[in-house]
């Protein structure tokens, strides 16, 4: 914008929001620009990051060292061991982090970051592979790691042309092109994410019966002769009390589930007569579910057929857990 406008210019909103337009475009165009510049620098750091025996060390200081920081954290999410060095802090012990056998990347825009050009004599005595991200390949930076990605020089969207903005957007993009070439490189998949983030949703999408169902002490199982009163006793003492008990017959096959449910119903008809073996009024032929399901498939089983517990059976026919609603609560399946 003119600096001759006036200044009452600037509270418009409309001039406010082509100001943020011009933001938006000038970074987008930043990133847009970076796919021409990749090619043989890019592949070698790609090589390096999937030859790497130990970890990947990511280091930057300002706003570089918060990207560099977003790298580690990506990369290590798609289960390449990392960590984030601060530079400082390594020029004072904590270059004790730092193993032959890693592989550090440098993040810096300008390539001349003085806590990174000092770290790089140091890095090269212990012998480690250094990778560096930068917008000038001919900086001491790139001239002393033995690969260079060049985001190339990049004019900043910020009114005074100073405000690192488009450059780091540009350097951001390009630190996730790394992790997610390694990624596609490695064949990295949805079940692979899922085991390393099993409190997110995804994690929870591909969580198997066997690992939330109830087993051992805590799943109730009767035989099928078991007086009805006994088989109460069994649901109630039961760990989680799970209100309900799968039935087996003399092989311990199930033959079917007594619920809280066929409790009620019983009581509610007059029928009830704790003296009768279960196998008279359980409910027969229940749904069931293998262990190796997964607990999503379980859960709409249960809202398909309005239950609240499923027998988890073996390939043998024999149970080997239940799987309660309040189970499905628990892990925000429900």
């Amino acid at each position: 914008m003119s600096s001759k406008k006036r200044p009452t210019d600037r509270l418009a909103p409309k001039a406010q929001l082509a100001w943020a337009r011009t933001v938006l475009s000038a970074e987008a165009s930043a990133i847009t620009a970076l796919a021409d510049r990749l090619g043989d620098g890019f592949l070698a750091a790609v090589d390096a990051l999937a030859s790497t025996k130990g970890r990947v060390i990511t280091t930057g200081i300002g706003k570089p060292g918060f990207i560099a920081q977003k790298l580690s954290a990506t990369l290590a999410s798609t289960g390449v061991p990392s960590h984030f060095v601060h530079p400082a802090e390594a020029a004072h012990g904590d270059l004790g982090r730092i193993t032959p056998d890693d592989t550090v990347v440098l993040l810096s825009n300008s390539g001349t970051t003085e806590e990174l050009v000092k770290l790089l004599v140091p890095l090269r005595r212990l012998g480690c592979t250094r990778i560096a991200l930068t917008g000038d390949a001919a900086a001491p930076l790139a001239q002393g790691c033995d690969v260079v990605v060049d985001i190339g020089p990049i004019d900043e969207a910020c009114p005074m042309g100073l405000v690192p903005t488009a450059s780091s957007a540009a350097l951001h993009a390009v630190a996730d092109a790394l992790a997610m070439t390694l990624a596609w490189r490695r064949d990295f998949s949805r079940t692979d994410y899922a085991l390393l983030h099993p409190g997110g949703k995804l994690g929870r999408q591909v969580l198997k019966v066997k690992e939330l169902m109830r087993h051992g002490k805590a799943h109730p199982v009767v035989p099928a002769s078991t007086p009805l009163s006994q088989a109460v006793v069994v649901m109630t003492n039961t760990p989680g009390r799970p209100g309900a008990t799968n039935v087996v017959d003399k092989k311990g096959l199930l033959v079917g589930i007594f619920t809280d449910g066929d409790l009620r119903r019983l009581a509610e008809q007059r029928r009830l007569d704790f003296s009768t073996p279960v196998s008279r009024v359980m409910s027969k032929r229940p749904r069931v579910v293998g262990p190796d399901e997964l607990v999503l498939t379980a859960s709409a089983l249960m809202r398909e057929t309005r239950v609240d517990q499923l027998p988890v059976v073996a390939t043998n026919g024999k149970p080997v857990g239940l799987l309660d609603v309040q189970d499905l609560l628990a892990a925000r399946l429900v």
